[in-house]
């Protein structure tokens, strides 16, 4: 009988693969890094063959860690970086052009061109999406543009187009089935949200030729076999989502308010709004939950492009520490930032700014700033941006927080998730598994192969860790967050 779920957790910067028992618990865990790609100031790159080989070779390591093999795996699921695209030949399956990722900024002028035509509205209507470089929509639009007769091909059905899910599961398969689960295609600007099918309007509009799409599925799903060779066994592939929308999944916030923040490479806020796709006005995402027999869950989105990547450039860029794991030492440090303020906008502002040209900004720097005091600051911009997204959400929805659930590898940091409690003063709660992406995949393609019953089993199995309290006085929190208000009206409007 088979014990486990396999979850392959595709991300920015990685290649994950978990295995999990029936009671959540993970077995063993294999992940491998990849090359970012950055051709021009604000535009970043993947090669997929880099993250297919990364994805497949964590998949087999982390069964071999495990001590089984593949006939032990009730199901594979996949969560995915969501807007990232790929173009790939349907004969040969190779790749056309490296992919465009999520927070490059390359289709900047190609989105403002479609605003000043008047369609904002009509994008915002259809996808619950505003017109951003994010989506993947003009991601594609742009290679079908650059490549010498791509587009032609495209509209033969030569080439196919999708985002990471998409690509593993056509690699998984053999090229048997072309598909996308629902939530990822909510992020293309190609798909209307209430009727969930692509729209031809939008598609005309983008010029993007249906032939190459991919058909929509739901997030829970038996979708075909992965090819025998791959892991040695025909396992189900049978779900798939978007790795926020699975982080979701995987947190159990199934009841209508209910709000999970996603703390990794971005911090990604979403809340459940039901059956009710819930229109923002102040610059928040409507997007799709999940599919789940038939019915479909939406959520109030807010994306914050640099959240834990921050903590890299302090690594990678400045040299101010040699591992990531070292920022909560080094802020600790120090008991206050001494006024210094750090705008992570490298590739513009997400929501609620949606600015493409806002550039990175530290100010407030005097000679008494030092390591330290930088380390607090780059925390500390992670919380900040995620108040901007928690205050409209609430608004929006008209529901006041009780508690936020977090996840993703900076909520491990006590001192920023105690410092996001006293930013917000609602209880964050972080749970026991903090691998609520991959558990997320994992619960959707075994709840699609009956390895467990219900979601209401699910959500009695989530445990909490720690909570975290509010333990500041209201005036010195409105003080902080003017501060950074401030600082991020400096960074706006930058780059030409």
């Amino acid at each position: 009988m088979s014990q486990y779920v396999l979850a392959l957790d595709q991300g920015t910067t990685s290649s994950r693969a978990i295995v999990f028992d029936d009671t959540a618990r993970i077995v063993a865990t294999a992940q491998q890094e990849f090359e970012q790609i950055y051709p021009a100031p604000g535009h970043v790159e993947h090669d997929p063959e880099a993250i297919w080989e990364t994805q497949l070779a964590t998949a087999r390591a982390v069964l071999t860690d495990a001590g089984i093999d593949a006939g032990d795996l009730a199901a594979v699921g996949i969560a995915n970086q969501r807007e990232t695209t790929v173009v790939w030949e349907r004969d040969s399956g190779r790749p056309v052009a490296n992919a465009i990722v999520w927070q490059s900024r390359v289709t900047a002028d190609r989105c403002a061109r479609l605003k000043a035509a008047g369609y904002e509205s009509l994008f915002r209507e259809k996808t619950g999406l505003v017109l951003d470089p994010y989506f993947s929509g003009t991601k594609v639009a742009h290679l079908l543009d650059e490549i010498d007769g791509l587009r032609e091909r495209a509209e033969r059905g030569e080439v196919l187009f999708g985002t990471i899910d998409s690509f593993l599961a056509w690699r998984l398969t053999g090229g048997r089935r072309h598909v996308t689960d629902v939530s990822n295609a909510s992020r293309t600007l190609l798909l209307n949200i209430h009727t969930l099918e692509w729209d031809d309007e939008l598609l005309k509009i983008l010029d993007v030729p249906r032939a190459m799409l991919p058909g929509v599925v739901e997030s829970s799903e038996v979708i075909g076999d992965l090819e025998a060779e791959i892991l040695g066994a025909p396992v189900p592939l049978a779900g798939m989502a978007g790795d926020q929308q699975s982080a979701t999944f995987g947190q159990a916030c199934f009841s209508v308010g209910e709000a999970k923040n996603t703390y990794g490479t971005g911090c990604f806020l979403l809340m459940n709004t039901g059956e009710e796709a819930v229109q923002s006005e102040g610059g928040l995402l409507t997007t799709v939950g999940w599919s789940l027999g038939g019915k479909v869950t939406y959520c109030l989105e807010g994306a914050v492009f640099v959240g834990g990547a921050v903590v890299q450039w302090l690594r990678d860029g400045l040299g101010l520490i040699s591992q990531a794991s070292e920022i909560e030492a080094l802020a600790a440090e120090c008991e206050s930032t001494d006024g210094v303020y750090l705008v992570p906008a490298f590739v513009g502002l997400g929501a609620p700014y949606w600015d493409p040209s806002a550039r990175g900004t530290v100010i407030g720097i005097t000679r008494g700033t030092a390591r330290p005091q930088l380390a607090r600051a780059a925390l500390e911009s992670i919380a900040y941006q995620s108040r901007d997204l928690l205050e409209l959400m609430q608004r929006e929805a008209g529901v006041r927080l009780e508690g936020l659930r977090v996840d993703g590898g900076a909520s491990a940091n006590d001192l920023l998730m105690q410092f996001q409690a006293d930013l917000l003063d609602v209880d964050v709660l972080r749970p026991e598994i903090l691998e609520t992406t991959a558990l997320g995949a994992a619960r959707f393609a075994g709840l699609a192969t009956g390895f467990w019953e219900s979601a209401e089993e699910i959500a009695a199995a989530w445990r909490l860790e720690r909570q975290f309290s509010c333990e500041m006085d209201n005036a010195e929190r409105q003080r902080l967050y003017e501060g950074w208000q401030r600082a991020v009206k400096r960074s706006r409007d930058w780059a030409e």
